[in-house]
């Protein structure tokens, strides 16, 4: 049995407990964690369960390093809810959550251990990335934000209905610079450093490459139906 996900559950507890001691975070913000760290470390684990797996890999270790950090964004933006947020310390973290999504990648690559399970996790963590992020952002421009974040939800629910849209798609590089600009322009809204009208702008930029490339993908499924 695969222990990482045990011992991911158990770094992302003690990281909450380290990030309320550098900055203030209430109760709500803590269970929020902690409770992110428990639903995630049981999904992987049944994963891989499934998949017979009886480790995680190397690309996926940093992926669940990550996942932390993720974690960590998710429990400061719900205790924003309640009290002010650490804008500097939340930014830095989804910052370097980000930077960690080309090194999780590269490793795969070069050490020849991509599997469809680390492709889907690696997804799924950088899409709860950007959720978290969204609501932190719709708190000051408004909740339309929340398009980008569920963007991808809407997509598996519809493929839930449609079965053509859980179709393999094909490479794309369009693709994966799309998703990567999302979490860039909430990081860049979300940390204050730019001028609101900027930060809008780039916001609205970002989410109208990310209403293309879900709408090119769902295009080409449809046509490549059985």
């Amino acid at each position: 049995m695969a222990v990482e996900p045990l011992v991911a559950v158990v770094g992302q507890l003690l990281l909450l407990t380290v990030l309320a001691m550098v900055t203030p975070l209430g109760y709500e913000g803590w269970v929020a964690g902690a409770a992110y760290a428990f639903v995630m470390g049981g999904m992987l684990m049944t994963a891989l369960f499934r998949t017979g797996a009886k480790t995680v890999g190397a690309a996926n270790r940093v992926t669940l390093a990550r996942a932390a950090l993720v974690g960590s964004v998710t429990a400061l933006v719900v205790d924003s809810f309640w009290r002010p947020a650490p804008v500097a310390i939340l930014s830095v973290i989804a910052a370097v959550a980000l930077i960690g999504d080309a090194i999780d990648g590269q490793i795969a690559r070069r050490t020849g251990c991509a599997t469809p399970l680390g492709a889907r996790f690696d997804m799924e963590v950088d899409a709860f990335l950007i959720l978290v992020l969204s609501v932190f952002v719709s708190q000051f421009m408004g909740p339309w934000v929340l398009v980008m974040g569920a963007m991808r939800y809407i997509f598996v629910a519809a493929s839930w209905v449609f079965s053509w849209l859980n179709a393999p798609l094909p490479h794309s590089m369009a693709r994966k610079t799309v998703a990567a600009a999302q979490g860039i322009a909430l990081v860049a809204a979300a940390s204050g450093a730019l001028p609101h009208t900027v930060s809008l702008l780039i916001v609205i930029a970002a989410l109208g490459t990310l209403t293309w490339s879900f709408g090119r993908d769902s295009i080409w499924l449809y046509r490549s139906r059985a």
